[in-house]
């Protein structure tokens, strides 16, 4: 291609992405919420909204910062800012601390760029977008417009001076003590980076946007030195598994502190051949900046507050944990690979993004209560019969799940079972798998137990698998990695499921339920009146 072909193929793509930035939007991808360039600007929106709280008090890092984010999130209270954070050498830090950033689901949707009450449109763009449909007509081509808008806007762009490269740590400056680690319960070993974006690519990949970003606990073991604790199914030790093959030490970026989209697309679930940074671009509306890095052939999010450069070594690993974990119990003691640090790089006046991991309610799990929310169209459209699914986080997010379904031929539990623990990498992960009819409200333990207690029998209903997949992390499994699953059909069963006439379904008449709320408040009794017409 020719110079002038060149420019002239550079500039419309450069005018059709400024075509489709101007589309108007449809009400699926529609945001309500400020686009948040880095983080700084999703603090100012919490603090004008009384969501953070600035904590001036000097507080140490070393387990009494989780135990005020622990109450502070059972109570569904704000984020928190410590400003005087106390390391675990005894002196004051140098940056403030932020945690229980994601504690509530109104803070986690705002991040996504969306009201509470807009996720499920937010969930239905994210399902058309992984499968879209060809359009029918113009009209339709005109209303599908904003999802190319939003596949255009998932190529990062490059800025050659970030914010993230004011300042610089390099040689003999390099020292990860230096920041507000956090040891979180009483018997962990060492400081546990918590909230870190780990930045990974295949050593063949010469895209800079094609990469994995995965959140993955690092322990520090050193100034220079840390343990990256990922498990083999991760997208960072597939990558390490390949750079290995060489021989070769891997180069890897942590990124603490992003804007609240990137930061939690992270923690999203997102196919392997998709990457983290293209998907942050679509849930900002916006091209995702990047930077590269001063010491390794990666790039990073330009507004991040820290970023941590290095390697990984093909051969050396440490000893990590025990660290408490989502499950409410302490990992053991495994070997996982040493990265060592070549740069630290961070703005001016840098805040460094921390949390905690424990039996639920934690952060994570509120994450996973909105991700639940998005999850659930994507499911809808893979397996159009299934009408609900809820992942309660009390049962660590994915061990459990409940799933409503239009049931309408015999067998069709059974089938949608093996479909959705075949579907996502979280349900292939799931222990207890309970299907009900749509008249039972999944969110709801009574309803779904009442469904269990009466629409089931273990003879024929509990369908029981053996030897497959199981969470690592799970300590109630045979062997590690390996265990079972049990799939409960609690819905109303039809012929030849059963040979018994199925019993009537108790309800009250909708003319005197009617009748009854028109008289309540004269009755003088309390103002909620419950599930009306549920016996």
């Amino acid at each position: 291609m020719s110079e002038n072909n060149e420019s002239r193929s550079f500039l419309l793509h450069e005018r059709c992405d400024q075509f489709l930035l101007e589309a108007s939007e449809t009400p699926l991808l529609r945001r309500d919420q400020p686009l948040f360039a880095n983080l700084r600007n999703f603090l100012s929106r919490l603090e004008k909204e009384g969501q953070l709280v600035r904590i001036r008090e000097p507080v140490p890092v070393v387990h009494e910062m989780t135990e005020i984010h622990r109450r502070v999130l059972h109570a569904s209270g704000p984020a928190l800012l410590f400003e005087q954070p106390i390391k675990a050498d005894g002196a004051i830090a140098e940056m403030p601390i932020l945690l229980n950033l994601f504690g509530s689901r109104e803070r986690v949707a705002w991040g996504l760029g969306v009201s509470p009450e807009h996720l499920p449109n937010l969930g239905q763009a994210l399902a058309e977008l992984s499968e879209p449909q060809p359009p029918h007509s113009f009209s339709d081509a005109m209303a599908k417009l904003p999802l190319a808008r939003a596949v255009m806007a998932m190529r990062p762009k490059t800025v050659e001076t970030p914010p993230v490269h004011d300042i610089v740590w390099r040689g003999d400056s390099i020292d990860l003590t230096r920041l507000p680690i956090q040891i979180c319960w009483p018997h962990e070993p060492a400081p546990l980076i918590t909230w870190p974006m780990v930045i990974t690519k295949a050593p063949d990949d010469e895209a800079d946007s094609n990469v994995n970003v995965g959140v993955y606990r690092m322990q520090v073991i050193g100034r220079d030195r840390a343990i990256l604790r990922w498990l083999a199914h991760r997208g960072g030790a597939r990558h390490h598994h390949l750079w290995k093959e060489r021989g070769l030490d891997m180069p890897v970026a942590i990124a603490i502190g992003a804007d609240p989209a990137t930061i939690l697309t992270a923690a999203l679930p997102l196919p392997e051949t998709l990457s983290e940074f293209r998907f942050a671009g679509l849930l900002r509306g916006a091209r995702l900046p990047l930077a590269h890095c001063v010491s390794v052939p990666l790039m990073v999010p330009a507004e991040a507050e820290i970023v941590i450069e290095g390697t990984v070594s093909p051969h050396e690993t440490a000893p990590e944990g025990p660290y408490g974990d989502h499950t409410g119990y302490y990992n053991a003691v495994e070997n996982f690979p040493v990265m060592r640090v070549s740069a630290i790089t961070m703005r001016r006046q840098p805040i460094y993004l921390s949390t905690f991991t424990g039996r639920p309610p934690d952060e994570p799990s509120r994450i996973g209560e909105v991700f639940n929310e998005l999850l659930v169209p994507l499911v809808r459209k893979r397996i159009p019969e299934v009408v609900d699914l809820w992942l309660p986080p009390e049962a660590c997010s994915y061990r459990i799940a409940v799933a409503s379904i239009a049931k309408r031929y015999p067998g069709q539990a059974r089938r949608v079972m093996l479909a959705l623990w075949s579907l996502l990498p979280q349900l292939t992960y799931t222990k207890f798998l309970i299907l009900v009819d749509p008249d039972i409200n999944v969110r709801d333990w009574s309803d779904v137990m009442w469904a269990v207690a009466t629409r089931t029998d273990p003879s024929r209903d509990f369908l029981t698998l053996t030897d497959t997949p199981i969470d690592y992390l799970d300590f109630a499994s045979p062997k590690p990695g390996l265990g079972g699953k049990v799939g409960i059909d609690a819905t109303t069963k039809i012929p030849p499921e059963t040979d018994r006439e199925w019993g009537r379904l108790l309800t009250m008449d909708e003319a005197v339920i009617a009748r009854v709320n028109e008289i309540w408040e004269r009755l003088g009794l309390p103002s909620n009146p419950g599930a009306a017409g549920k016996q």
